[in-house]
């Protein structure tokens, strides 16, 4: 059966196109989940009367609770729906998101970065970035992440309203709106303790719900061998279950890409641009209760996101072996009525769960979209209170007219996230739209903050110019190569690259740009007196000891543990 995508009115939730009708048991576990989220919310609230507690959790968080909170926040359609449909278009190439994409950054920033981001006791990054280099680069920083946030907002909306109309049949809009509305008045509500205890519950659920699908899809296929064996087989191929052997070139691998492209491009630039810099990830770990509790949070982090792709690229594998119908590209989807590749996932929950079971799953799925969409709109609250409005148009107001801001302006990210939402429709497909953005916004910002927290001689023009570079450079590859399809020969190295190359280049050469600039510029211009730099940059700042009682406490420990289980997994899955 065929889905439209057909636009309807904002309450008609019609069901004519569901795959499944849910029994009385699914629905009663969709609406307790909505209803404990709106609970927590409403109990937080007299625990999120002041800035601090409102946008920082008090800073009171665990080591264990900031950690599922910093994977979960990350957890939501970019994981669950998009690298799903990104598995079954690329194969297992997209498990390089999870691991050389995830990993050595969020040991980096546990290890390297976030001492400073601890003892600054900054709200933000762009917080740091004005103690660093100036209101300049603060304001462009802060106006780039927070149109970065409510655009990636808006994708957690679209995917929850994309499984609720492959499963349930439900009118687009209905879903998107059921979803904001949600989201809005428990983040309002509770700020960011609210948003961290729901991450939390929202994680549980979603590996309760998802574990399902990969083991129920292994047993029908018989097991992992089998299951290499059939798409093998289907596809004529085995390119889409190797991870590093088949991109030595461009035109051998599904996906169109050069191991440079990851290792450069994804690995190093976007990666640590996004697990050390992007303050939605950021900001959980910043609500730690103490330095060592920071920086075991992203460490505790990577040890489940290695895990991750066991729930969301092997269901996209298993589709490949065992979907009777073929999936195309999102905007190929609307114009013809076939599924798209974002469909995936609620495919394969129909597929595999029944009464009951299915319920869990929706939940599951609705969880994940949630918390990655919680995750934005708190983001934006914090940056757009803190570093635009604070920080340029009201100075001197009061704490509690700040927290009323931040409950305000949550609902308006709202409203501009269900905007978003519908753009999401025309890219090909969720990851081609989020990886783009990243490139944009995410690279340039690591390379100004890795150069100031590195580099003593790095000044406030240096920062601000590198910044402004290598943002227009992103933007402008892309627009290039949008009008000129030719140009991707350039930009991505060969005639060969397809869509997901093109982004790793693209980010790879706007770092580039942004810390050129940035050197060039600070070489030429006045330096900031050491004194200035304490607490902010290597060599000027004595970082504080931390007391461990044993020797297996140590983050440093801990990340050695995780990185030779990382380099394990990458040899075995070679």
């Amino acid at each position: 059966m065929t889905l439209a995508l057909a636009p309807a009115g904002l309450l008609a939730a019609s069901v004519q196109h569901s795959l499944v009708r849910l029994s009385g048991v699914d629905i009663a576990v969709i609406a307790i989940y909505f209803g404990i989220v709106i609970y927590i919310g409403f109990y937080l609230k007299g625990s999120s009367n002041t800035s601090e507690e409102f946008f920082m959790a008090g800073r009171e968080m665990t080591a264990w609770i900031a950690g599922l909170s910093f994977v979960s926040a990350n957890l939501g359609s970019l994981e669950l729906m998009g690298w799903a449909g990104s598995a079954y278009q690329y194969g297992i190439l997209a498990t390089h998101w999870y691991w050389i994409g995830a990993i050595p950054a969020m040991l980096f920033l546990g290890i390297v970065m976030m001492p400073f981001y601890y003892i600054s006791r900054t709200h933000s990054v762009p917080g740091y970035l004005h103690l660093r280099y100036g209101d300049g680069t603060r304001a462009l920083s802060a106006i780039c992440f927070a149109l970065m946030t409510v655009l990636m907002s808006g994708i957690n909306m679209f995917a929850m309203a994309v499984v609720m109309k492959v499963v349930l049949g439900w009118n687009l809009s209905f879903s998107i709106w059921v979803s904001s509305i949600t989201v809005a008045i428990y983040v309002a509500l509770g700020g960011l303790r609210s948003a961290i205890f729901n991450e939390v519950l929202q994680f549980l659920l979603i590996w309760l719900g998802a574990l399902l699908i990969p083991i129920l899809g292994l047993v029908e296929c018989g097991g992992w061998t089998n299951l290499k064996h059939q798409i093998a087989t289907r596809l004529g191929t085995t390119d889409y279950t190797h991870l590093w052997s088949t991109t030595a070139h461009f035109k051998d691998n599904p996906m169109g890409i050069h191991w440079t492209g990851i290792v450069f491009g994804l690995g190093i630039v976007i990666s640590f641009g996004y697990w050390t810099t992007d303050f939605l990830v950021v900001q959980r770990v910043l609500s730690a209760h103490n330095l060592r509790a920071a920086r075991m949070s992203p460490i505790i982090g990577a040890a489940f996101k290695m895990c991750v792709p066991f729930i969301v690229i092997l269901p996209g594998l298993l589709a490949l072996s065992v979907l009777p119908v073929h999936l195309v590209p999102a905007n190929v989807a609307a114009a013809t009525g076939q599924h798209s590749y974002n469909e995936v996932l609620p495919l394969m929950l129909v597929r595999y769960c029944g009464p009951g079971l299915l319920g869990l799953g929706v939940t599951a799925l609705i969880a994940g979209f949630m918390s990655g969409m919680a995750g934005n709109v708190s983001a934006f609250a914090t940056v757009w209170t803190y570093d635009i409005y604070g920080a340029f148009l009201n100075r001197k107001a009061s704490d509690s007219h700040y927290v009323a801001m931040g409950r305000w302006c949550t609902f308006i990210g709202v409203l501009i996230s269900v905007g978003t939402a519908y753009i999401v429709q025309h890219a090909a497909s969720i990851m081609d739209y989020v990886q783009a953005l990243f490139s944009f916004f995410i690279a340039p910002l690591f390379g100004t903050v890795i150069l100031g927290m590195l580099w003593k001689r790095a000044t406030k023009a240096g920062g601000f110019w590198g910044l402004l570079a290598g943002t227009c450079t992103a933007i402008g590859l892309w627009v290039w190569v949008h009008f000129n399809p030719a140009a991707l020969r350039y930009v991505a190295l060969s005639p060969d690259a397809k869509v997901m190359a093109e982004d790793m280049y693209r980010a790879l050469w706007s770092w580039l740009v942004c810390v050129i600039v940035t050197v060039v510029v600070s070489l030429m211009t006045q330096p900031r007196p050491e004194s200035e730099l304490e607490g902010l940059v290597y060599g000027a700042t004595k970082l504080p000891e931390e007391h461990d009682d044993h020797w297996y406490q140590k983050p440093i420990v801990w990340a050695s543990v995780i990185a030779v289980v990382f380099i394990g997994l990458n040899i075995i899955f070679w």
